[in-house]
């Protein structure tokens, strides 16, 4: 099924939500990777705050390459997942309610999503240069020295994705290929 949905994600939005719906997303979404991700983990251990408000938030896992002259942001594909997984349910309690890359989660992780409401989205790998005419606007707001990896702000409009696990914990990965086995 095709969805159009707008941020803040919040917990009725995330529970309308299915594994294999498309969803096309507009509004505010962060950027973050593995040092961003390290970095809020040690400010959250030292009893700091988070550079940003995490409740109904979407963290989009990508570092962009640079943007050519005229473009917001360069080409803005998926980072894989996964290499943020032992930070996520920390973040998820805190009230993040979305998250977008590609390939698999852990255990943990939908565990985490479930008891928090909250899905991941899976991005086209590959398809960063198509991606990014979908980003309107694009920020640097915490984390600068980090390059790529700094935490950015970027505003959306349409930009396309598939619910990979729903906050039933439904998983697409897996549901699919139990659908298309012999």
């Amino acid at each position: 099924m095709e969805k159009y949905i707008h941020t803040p994600i919040t917990e009725e939005i995330a529970k309308g939500l299915r594994a294999g719906d498309y969803v096309y997303l507009s509004g505010t979404i962060y950027t973050a990777r593995d040092a961003a991700h390290q970095r809020m983990a040690e400010a959250l251990a030292e009893g700091g705050e988070l550079p940003v408000d995490l409740r109904d938030a979407v963290i989009y896992y990508m570092g962009p390459s640079p943007a050519r002259e005229g473009q917001v942001i360069g080409s803005a594909g998926p980072t894989t997942a996964s290499r943020m997984d032992r930070y996520t349910p920390a973040l998820l309690d805190l009230g993040l309610k979305a998250m977008i890359g590609k390939g698999k989660r852990s255990a943990e992780v939908v565990e985490a999503m479930v008891r928090n409401q909250s899905v991941y989205f899976a991005a086209v790998g590959g398809a960063g240069a198509i991606i990014s005419k979908c980003i309107r606007k694009a920020e640097v707001i915490c984390y600068e020295d980090l390059g790529t990896e700094a935490v950015r702000k970027l505003e959306v409009e349409n930009f396309p994705m598939v619910v990979v696990i729903d906050a039933q914990g439904n998983n697409l990965y897996e549901t699919a290929v139990q659908a298309y086995q012999c």
